[in-house]
């Protein structure tokens, strides 16, 4: 499961407070590198959920499609698809 934008995002904040927060340098420089690696990963998840609607889209579209083809040719759906070109050539 990966993780949503909003939550790379908040973590990438969390990690931004603590690098301001903290008074050892080496703390600060591991807290901004993690925060870098949470934006990073807020760009990529942001990536993942824009193709996943776009999908969700797609195949609803493509339901709709289906829905409204005329499948009364034949008892057998497969067959319909089958058949197809074979009408087209009579008709």
């Amino acid at each position: 499961m990966h993780p949503t934008a909003f939550t790379c995002r908040a973590q990438e904040a969390r990690q931004r407070q603590q690098a301001t927060d903290a008074l050892l340098p080496n703390v600060r420089g591991v807290a901004f590198i993690a925060a870098a690696a949470w934006r990073k990963e807020a760009l990529a998840a942001e990536k993942r959920e824009a193709r996943e609607v776009a999908t969700r889209l797609y195949r609803t579209e493509s339901r709709l499609e289906r829905s409204t083809e005329d499948r009364d040719l034949s008892e057998n759906p497969d067959r319909d698809f089958a058949d197809r070109p074979v009408l087209r050539a009579l008709g």
